[in-house]
């Protein structure tokens, strides 16, 4: 039932401004924190965080900041035109949605305001500003704060500015489309400005944004909320060409600037990214709602956004109250709405967004810590192992070698300790007594903590077979040979497999150390990722990013590398670690201080250059760049020389690495028919190594010309070949 209350001033108005949540400096300022210290349920932002592309939009436009912004945001209105299948004349670009609401009650010439409570505050701070008149209608909480249309038109006369949420703030209820057209349609003299901030959350077209448009209906949205970016304020309205002129006429030129514009263009039309976050959204709140429900005397109102209405059914605690307990005390700071100051509710009501998983856990247990009085009432999820990564700027920056070393160190320092790796990409495999295939560099990690090599330390082993496919091994076992399209496909299976034995291997350790692939920055490989800031979010495990100095451009990888991660990845990363470094580490200072300063993230260690330190490399990049040509020898003496055969696909190429540690041998590594014919006089010894791809290994012998040379040195019988 709706009902007309009488027209008094909310807390935020007497206090002489508005009340909203999410001011994360005077929330830490409260606590005594850092503002990164709060967990904040009191904005309602997506839960899945900004498009990946944001920082490369934002990047992009910097240039174009030495120019004034288009003064209405024309490319804006035109991306959105597309989107919508609107006119651009039925359009207008804002600072945000609160200057569309702002701005309404100055232009529309309506004698008084009919505002549905509990709602949004700014709807009657706007219409007080611009001396209208406001009407308060009561949303029955019985009936679910729903809104009767029927018992609406009763109420209203001719001037009035009706506004209505869809879905609310902060009930999170919404209103069929059709109820509100024939509403409209059957008072043409009144406006209903209808609030669609978060209804990107909701799956489905408006039914409100149509061409042409009811000359009485605005419909406004803000876009901060669904693409993460409130920092930015953007938002836009939709009306009759005549009432979206009115409007244009009295929002400032330049009110949208550069940066926000070009994000704007960028983010509008991204219809995975708003896919994803509606399922997800919906995934969490439900969830959540779930956890909720259980809690004795928390009464939980469903919402189709990205938030929940919750009442507590205790006298003795108000919401206030409990708001404070959840912020000032507990094992986490968690913010939440307090909304005693919404018309329509008591000091009894608050509202809570929907975040993270692990976040909205969070939220719940301490709710129920709370509430509950003691008894434990929603089950608490078995905390991770804790776990570290590292992950690297490229391949060979040095990852296999320190996650060795941070395995050996945390053996040593009494904690049982063991390696892992989703997914391998190497020639170089190692048998298990058990008779399954892992990644020989998980041996060398497992030998570090002392254990047997076990291929959950290793389930995913692809063995290149050719520039195109590879062979396929989980948990040790060969499943198929797959080209790159088939190996996508398959990667489900491999990413679950890959989980499933982290998970059984994490759960025998104290911890766990975690080694990447490649680079995280491997954009395209990120949509697919198994391995690496996907792997680190699952084991919520922070990430130490490794470069390597000595082959040149170390900061500028770290910050590239930083540069492409999406929001979630840059905050899982830790620090850095500069690695092969030789000189005077004080002359990195500068660097470092930049490299913090740019990123926000510090240098964490610098690991100086080790020469031969005997330890298998993990796959054939450093091999085939020649780190064998380095190792220094006494260049006297008696030796004798072999040479190896550098196969395109050459298998477990480690085999040859003892000749290095022995001083009266020269490993000379072939790889053209003439280095070879070089090579014959001095050689005691020419091996043939093993190949992944026999077939394709032996044609490049015969088209290399080598094939004859080898037959040649053979009719000599003076080189023995292995």
């Amino acid at each position: 039932m709706l009902m007309a209350v009488d027209d008094k001033e909310n807390n935020a108005d007497a206090a002489g401004g508005s009340s909203h949540g999410g001011n994360i400096a005077a929330l830490a300022e409260r606590a005594g924190c850092a503002p990164g210290q709060i967990i904040d349920f009191s904005a309602s932002i997506n839960p899945l965080g900004p498009p990946e592309g944001l920082r490369m939009l934002i990047n992009r436009s910097i240039e174009k900041l030495v120019h004034y912004p288009e003064p209405h945001g024309k490319g804006l209105v035109a991306v959105l035109s597309s989107v919508l299948g609107l006119n651009e004349d039925q359009l207008v670009v804002a600072n945000g949605s609160t200057e569309i609401i702002y701005t309404l009650p100055r232009i529309l010439g309506c004698a008084r305001a009919v505002i549905p409570v509990p709602s949004y505050l700014d709807y009657e701070r706007a219409c007080r500003m611009a001396g209208v008149a406001t009407v308060q209608v009561q949303l029955a909480e019985a009936d679910g704060f729903q809104l009767d249309f029927s018992e609406l038109a009763g109420l209203l006369q001719e001037k009035d500015l009706v506004f209505l949420g869809r879905p609310n703030n902060p009930t999170g209820v919404s209103f069929v489309a059709e109820d509100l057209l024939e509403l409209a349609a059957a008072h043409p003299a009144t406006f209903f400005a209808v609030d669609e901030s978060f209804f990107d959350f909701i799956a489905g077209e408006s039914g409100l944004l149509t061409n042409p448009m009811a000359p009485n209906l605005i419909v406004f949205r803000s876009l901060t909320k669904f693409y993460a970016i409130p920092g930015l304020r953007l938002g836009f309205a939709a009306a009759a060409p005549e009432t979206a002129a009115l409007m244009r006429g009295q929002v400032m030129p330049w009110t949208v600037n550069t940066i926000a514009q070009e994000v704007g263009r960028g983010i509008l039309g991204d219809c995975d990214y708003a896919e994803q976050s509606r399922a997800y959204t919906r995934e969490r709140r439900l969830e959540m709602q779930q956890m909720l429900s259980t809690i004795p005397l928390l009464n939980v109102f469903p919402g189709e956004a990205n938030y929940l209405l919750l009442k507590l059914d205790r006298a003795d605690v108000s919401a206030a109250r409990l708001a404070d307990k959840l912020l000032l005390s507990g094992p986490c700071r968690l913010a939440v709405r307090v909304c005693e100051n919404f018309a329509g509710l008591d000091q009894q009501f608050f509202r809570v967004a929907v975040r993270g998983k692990e976040e909205n856990e969070l939220l719940c247990q301490a709710l129920a810590r709370e509430l509950s009085q003691g008894r434990r009432t929603i089950h608490r999820p078995k905390k991770k192992t804790p776990a570290l990564m590292l992950q690297g700027t490229s391949s060979n920056a040095g990852k296999s070698v320190l996650t060795a070393a941070l395995c050996r160190i945390l053996l040593q320092d009494g904690f049982r300790v063991a390696p892992f790796k989703a997914q391998n990409m190497s020639l170089n495999s190692f048998v298990t007594r058990d008779g399954e295939e892992m990644g020989r560099a998980q041996v060398v990690q497992a030998q570090a903590c002392r254990l047997d090599p076990d291929v959950r330390m290793n389930p995913v082993l692809l063995k290149p077979s050719s520039d195109v496919g590879s062979q396929i091994i989980v948990n040790g076992r060969v499943v198929d040979h797959m080209s790159v399209a088939d190996y996508i496909a398959f990667k489900p299976l491999a990413r679950q497999a890959a989980l499933n034995a982290y998970d059984l291997l994490a759960a025998e350790y104290d911890v766990v150390v975690i080694e990447g692939a490649g680079s995280p920055a491997e954009v395209n490989l990120k949509k697919h990722d198994i391995v690496n800031m996907a792997m680190a979010r699952h084991a919520e495990a922070p990430v130490l990013l490794v470069g390597d100095i000595d082959r040149g451009g170390v900061f500028a990888s770290f910050i590239g590398t930083m540069e492409v991660m999406a929001e979630w990845e840059r905050r899982l990363i830790a620090g850095y670690l500069v690695n092969r470094f030789r000189g005077q580490e004080s002359l990195l200072s500068d660097a470092y201080t930049y490299l913090e300063h740019f990123t926000g993230k510090p240098v964490l260690g610098t690991i100086p250059y080790m020469r031969e330190h005997g330890l298998p490399e993990e796959d054939s990049v450093s091999f085939k760049a020649g780190w064998h040509e380095n190792v220094e020898k006494e260049s006297d003496g008696a030796h004798v020389t072999i040479a190896v055969i550098d196969l395109p696909h050459i298998s477990n190429f480690t085999d040859f690495e003892p000749f290095l540690a022995e001083p009266d041998v020269r490993l000379r590594v072939i790889r053209t028919e003439a280095e070879l014919a070089a090579a014959q006089p001095e050689l005691a010894a020419l091996i043939l190594p093993g190949s992944k791809n026999v077939i394709s290994d032996f044609n490049y012998l015969r088209q290399s010309g080598m094939v004859e040379r080898i037959r040649r040195i053979a009719d000599l019988k003076e080189v023995e070949i292995i």
